[in-house]
């Protein structure tokens, strides 16, 4: 019985092939040509003009202003704490989870995380706005706001892969 059911998909296969075989013998397949039908609604779809982003409001460019004194400010305190972390991680690198060393190390990432508040404060106004010009379809101003977004979104990005890895030198919890 089981031998026959091992057998059943292959002379099933042989007898469907048969078939087509059969069908193909005798009848012309249908041509695959352009009908006259066709190309009836061959017709170039009418071109929609979009107006080109105007300029920046004035309102705009000063939150845009101030974001991106918030995201300078931040990247700087950033830095200045960065150095000081990375010695605290290093000196605790070996050192057990809870011991002091370990704790005032994990301390220092949470000074380095805070300082970088503002940058992260700053990315989120940008992409709520960005987000809200894009809905109401406001698109006055708009390059403007995507590039200082990019740009401060390349400065978190970057902070956070030395979070990161600062943070993989201490042994976890």
């Amino acid at each position: 019985m089981k031998r026959a059911l091992l057998f059943l998909p292959f002379t099933a296969s042989l007898m469907l092939s048969g078939c087509a075989a059969a069908q193909g013998s005798g009848a012309a397949a249908p041509s695959l040509a352009k009908r006259a039908v066709e190309g009836r609604f061959d017709v170039a779809p009418p071109s929609v003009v979009v107006a080109p982003p105007g300029a920046l409001p004035t309102d705009l460019a000063g939150r845009l202003a101030r974001w991106d004194a918030d995201g300078a400010a931040a990247q700087q305190a950033f830095v200045a704490e960065r150095g000081s972390t990375a010695s605290l991680v290093s000196a605790a690198a070996g050192a057990p989870v809870a011991s002091e060393r370990w704790v005032v190390a994990q301390q220092a990432i949470s000074r380095l995380i805070a300082a970088r508040a503002p940058l992260t404060v700053a990315l989120a106004d940008i992409d709520r706005l960005y987000i809200e010009r894009s809905i109401d379809e406001a698109v006055d101003g708009l390059p403007e706001v995507y590039a200082l977004r990019e740009k401060l979104a390349d400065t978190a990005s970057a902070q956070d892969a030395i979070i990161e890895a600062l943070s993989d030198q201490l042994p976890g919890e």
